[in-house]
């Protein structure tokens, strides 16, 4: 499936390239989206969780590698998988 983005316009592969994911306040969040990360762009990786203001979600922002335009369109198809997850940016 292609999600007819402009990623291969706007930059160089391999990047470094940050993942935000917005979602429910849980604690299990970060590490969901670690794990789906990790599955296809393994690496070390410290999220930075920022909670909303009511603190109702969290934001969790991941910097990963990646290698394509379809490596990118994959990592936000599979994120956007998890149950908790409301968007990705």
């Amino acid at each position: 499936m292609s999600l007819n983005t402009k990623f291969d316009e706007l930059l160089d592969f391999p990047c470094a390239f940050p993942f935000k994911v917005l979602g429910v306040a849980d604690d299990s969040l970060a590490d969901q989206v670690v794990a789906v990360l990790q599955q296809h762009a393994p690496g070390d990786y410290v999220p930075t969780i920022k909670p909303s203001s009511k603190g109702n979600y969290l934001s969790v922002t991941v910097t990963v590698t990646a290698q394509s335009k379809e490596h990118l369109e994959t990592m936000y198809t599979e994120l956007g998988k998890i149950e908790l997850v409301r968007v990705v940016l």
